[in-house]
């Protein structure tokens, strides 16, 4: 295996070799991820009885970096990974000198992670975890005066993570995707064209910045996030699927069913899969409607989505339910016939109306509270710019919201 510290940019170098607490502030695909994993994996091997703890709002996030500790001391250190009863588990990882790492998602109120004493708190996209919880997993530091890393892209000038680039108790750091050596600058480029100046600025750049608000409020989200996932299928009143399909270079779909019951719409199921083909992507949304006998089923067909369109459009048991809502501006129909114009802004301020009429609630789950929390918006030249770096589940929900609005048309959507 090549020894990676060999092949660290040298802002890496700085972060892996530096003490206390660190705080990284970053742009898209810069290789935060890859040097914490490497310092990590570093302090639990070369430090006995060390208790570290890996956190982020939700699972999956936790998940990919504590993955990524795993693979490292794996290749590197190991015979240093206990076996037996002790051999490591989908969230702990357990050394012969005794030192661990844990993975936890946080949730919204840091619950699961209280009573834990740790030596090293790890936090994943830590702009995006409440205060409420860093009330909660602080004081787990004060009996060993532990540290903490933290590292994520920017989410406004609100919160723990950001209040810690002027707490002298970290040592921050910030790399742009532009300073980053192996920047792709066609992409870049196009990426800046595509974009805002703000949302450029808090994605790429790693700035925190002020035009970019808050869509969905956390009183709303909390309000509405409410419900447990159904065992049975009553099939007593129609469901609706709404769906996101991954992009290119992005890797998670996302397919959330809604159950409408006169004007109010509730959640029934929320399900995301990642790296999936096009193919499986069609298979499970025919397995849902086999469950669910959809009355409506939307979908993305923009990108990778045309595919899957397609393919549903062509199968009987659905030609007649699935209804195409995209960013382009293509023919929807065999006969280009029933097209409606449709904003991208309808479809938001149509999940927005039902949130704060009180006409749809969603399952409480974490995923579903981090991708409304994720969502922004602002305005610039060519109107409302909606926004949001962990989109995909809320792009699901839009349209499945929009089963109260549809009159049975084929439509598209424009957006600024």
């Amino acid at each position: 295996m090549t020894e990676p510290w060999k092949t660290l940019d040298s802002w890496q170098l700085e972060v892996l070799n530096s003490e206390g607490n660190i705080a990284v502030r970053k742009g898209r695909q810069v290789g935060a991820s890859t040097v914490i994993s490497i310092k990590a994996g570093e302090t639990a091997v070369k430090k006995p009885n060390q208790k570290i703890i890996i956190i982020a709002k939700v699972e999956r996030q936790a998940l990919l970096l504590f993955e990524k500790v795993i693979a490292y001391i794996h290749a590197k250190y190991k015979g240093m990974i206990k076996k037996g009863k002790d051999k490591p588990t989908r969230h702990k990882l357990t050394l012969i000198n005794n030192s661990s790492i844990l993975c936890v998602p946080t949730g919204d109120s840091g619950y699961g992670v209280r009573g834990h004493t740790v030596d090293l708190l790890i936090a994943d996209e830590a702009a995006f975890i409440t205060d409420e919880v860093w009330n909660a997993v602080i004081p787990m530091l004060a009996v060993t005066k532990g540290t903490m890393w933290l590292l994520s892209s920017p989410f406004g000038k609100q919160g723990f993570f950001y209040r810690a680039f002027s707490d002298k108790r970290f040592k921050t750091f910030h790399i742009s995707s532009e300073d980053c050596p192996r920047k792709d600058e066609k992409f870049l480029k196009q990426e800046r064209e595509r974009m805002t100046k703000a949302e450029y600025a808090q994605e790429y750049l790693g700035e925190f910045v002020d035009e970019l608000h808050r869509f969905f409020s956390d009183e709303l989200i909390k309000r509405v996030c409410v419900l447990d996932k159904q065992k049975l299928v009553s099939q007593v009143f129609p469901y609706f699927l709404g769906v996101d399909v991954a992009r290119m270079g992005s890797d998670e779909s996302s397919f959330e069913v809604l159950e409408r019951e006169g004007d109010t719409l509730k959640q029934v199921e929320h399900i995301v899969t990642t790296k999936t083909l096009t193919t499986d992507t069609t298979s499970m949304i025919l397995e849902l409607d086999r469950k669910y006998n959809f009355r409506r089923i939307y979908i993305d067909d923009g990108g990778l989505g045309v595919a899957v369109f397609d393919n549903l459009l062509e199968n009987t048991q659905t030609r007649r339910k699935v209804v195409p809502i995209n960013n382009s501006r293509r023919s929807l129909d065999k006969d280009d016939k029933g097209k409606k114009k449709l904003m991208k802004e309808d479809l938001y301020n149509n999940l927005l109306r039902l949130m704060e009429q009180k006409k749809i609630f969603l399952l409480r789950n974490g995923e579903i509270k981090l991708s409304l929390r994720s969502i922004q918006y602002e305005y610039c030249e060519k109107g409302l710019r909606i926004y949001g770096n962990y989109s995909h589940i809320v792009e699901g929900l839009i349209r499945a919201a929009w089963s109260v609005k549809d009159k049975h048309l084929n439509i598209f959507i424009t957006s600024v």
